[in-house]
């Protein structure tokens, strides 16, 4: 794999108190030898899929790009396949309708969707959470023929995926087992599309988010009922999605605009305890992934700060909101062996940074 930096041909002010990218993101000029982080994200691979497989990898600190490197055929302009990142994304335009007072987390999830009348107790709480108690199968490549995720995005499902999960059988109450659950997250995007007059939902994302963070790579596909597809197909540049990943780390304010409710994000970044660990693996909060330890369990990434959370998807694909370090780390990838790891990358990066100026 051919590895290409990218030539920064930004203007590069002095520091301020506080920095936003307005069409282009300002540099942060810090003397800091990022050999360890490139050589394991950009590690050379075999031609068969395996090994760690960076396609981008941009930190952000405070506001203004701190390192940035791109492996071809990605590029800073490419809108990238974000998979499941579009979970979390679709939880921060949820945030937006929350401030407008379009719902409630106790909600009936009924309410604004009514092909679950089978499921009367389902709060939006619960699909947050990924917790909704429907039967679910969430496996790809290691159980295609008995997925349900792979059965909505691709066969019987993919003409209106939030109604094939809506179908599925109760598994368990809601809210008391975290399952984790692309069906939950197109359950949200519908039941946003009912808070909405039909005219304002094509544009809303756009309109309540994308537009105001000055994100213009944004590309999300719809399913065959006209519904976004919030568990899997946003595409988004890494330099936009590090937008969101701001905003989060400024918990929700964007310049002098308060864009989600301070207690949206508080919820976001609150973990949900009824969750199995899995090791390596961070754990569940409001449709984000948090460093936080479940209950009796050490920390997910111990190199980490155990305020670290994240938006994490398919393959490699992840932002990383560090908000006592003020960083915020996109990475995209194509790994598929499940030998990239999510501390080994974050604890390269907080040591580079603390060498800073060696």
């Amino acid at each position: 794999m051919k590895a290409v930096m990218l030539a920064l041909a930004m203007t590069t002010a002095p520091a301020l108190a506080e920095d936003w990218p307005s069409a282009q993101w300002p540099v942060d000029n810090a003397v800091i030898n990022w050999q360890t982080v490139d050589t394991y994200a950009f590690a050379p691979h075999d031609t068969e899929r395996g090994g760690i497989r960076t396609d981008a990898l941009l930190i952000i600190r405070d506001g203004r790009i701190l390192h940035e490197r791109y492996a071809e055929p990605t590029r800073v302009d490419t809108a990238h396949l974000t998979w499941s990142v579009s979970k979390s994304v679709l939880a921060t335009v949820m945030g937006v309708a929350y401030g407008e007072r379009r719902f409630q987390l106790d909600d009936p999830a009924l309410r604004y969707y009514p092909a679950l009348q089978a499921h009367p107790t389902l709060r939006l709480a619960d699909l947050l959470h990924w917790a909704s108690g429907l039967a679910w199968q969430e496996d790809y490549e290691y159980a295609p023929l008995k997925s349900s995720v792979v059965a909505m995005l691709y066969t019987r499902g993919r003409t209106d995926m939030a109604a094939y999960t809506a179908a599925r059988p109760a598994a368990s109450a809601p809210g008391t087992q975290f399952v984790y659950s692309s069906g939950d997250s197109n359950l949200l995007a519908a039941s946003l599309r009912a808070m909405l007059a039909p005219e304002r939902y094509a544009d809303y994302p756009w309109q309540a988010l994308f537009m105001p963070l000055g994100i213009d790579s944004a590309v999300w596909e719809r399913d065959g009922a006209g519904t976004y597809v919030g568990s899997s197909y946003l595409y988004l540049s890494a330099r936009d999605l590090a937008r969101i990943g701001l905003l989060m780390q400024r918990d929700g304010r964007w310049r002098e605009q308060q864009l989600l409710p301070a207690e949206w994000v508080a919820f976001n970044r609150t973990l949900f305890s009824a969750a199995q660990p899995v090791p390596g693996e961070a754990n569940p909060g409001g449709h984000w992934w948090l460093n936080q330890p479940l209950p009796g369990q050490p920390v997910p990434w111990p190199d980490a700060p155990s305020n670290t959370f994240a938006a994490l998807g398919h393959w490699g694909q992840a932002l990383y909101v560090l908000p006592t370090q003020k960083l915020v780390i996109v990475r995209y990838a194509d790994d598929r062996d499940g030998s990239f790891s999510h501390n080994e990358l974050l604890k390269r990066v907080l040591d580079a940074v603390a060498g800073e100026g060696a």
